[in-house]
């Protein structure tokens, strides 16, 4: 017979359980709802990708080293198996592992760069079209000057975001 595994919050699991034990327990109950549902017919469904096929790795640990995964795993914002997936994937693909908050300002910086690219070419734009005085000349380019420095600001933050990703995956402590 195949074997069917998932997991469930707890509050789920208690109330199958209560709603199973008038019909015979959990896996009578289940292979009941199984049947019903397998009689439904199939939605029409597209035909997966090749490479969108994902195998199953199952690891046993230690109750210490599980503790010490999930806690792990917790301060990345990510569940175990996710973190698990993300060293496995840097250390064979060398790529960055960004964690949703690591994802949400790599984002956020992106933006920032946007905009001040924005204000560089608004005044370049201004630049090429006025004919302008020293002094004001002389705001533009300091105001050139200034953006440049925050970019190079922001990029020196991303390259420390990327060194930092990179290290926090690599095996070496």
């Amino acid at each position: 017979m195949d074997r069917f595994t998932l997991r469930l919050p707890p509050d789920l699991a208690r109330r199958f359980d209560a709603a199973a034990v008038a019909r015979g327990g959990r896996s009578r109950y289940l292979r009941a709802l199984m049947e019903r549902a397998a009689q439904a017919p199939l939605p029409a469904s597209e035909p997966a990708s090749p490479g969108a096929k994902s195998a199953k790795l199952t690891l046993r640990l230690t109750a210490d080293d599980m503790a010490m995964l999930e806690a792990e795993a917790a301060r990345a914002g990510l569940m175990r198996t996710q973190w698990a997936a993300a060293l496995i994937r840097r250390r064979l693909h060398g790529r960055l592992q960004l964690t949703p908050p690591e994802a949400v300002a790599l984002i956020g910086v992106r933006r920032e760069l946007h905009r001040i690219g924005v204000n560089i070419n608004q005044i370049a734009r201004a630049l090429n079209t006025a004919v302008m005085e020293g002094a004001v000349l002389d705001l533009e380019v300091a105001q050139l000057a200034a953006f440049a420095s925050e970019i190079r600001g922001h990029l020196g933050g991303l390259d420390e975001a990327f060194a930092g990703n990179l290290a926090y995956w690599s095996a070496e402590p």
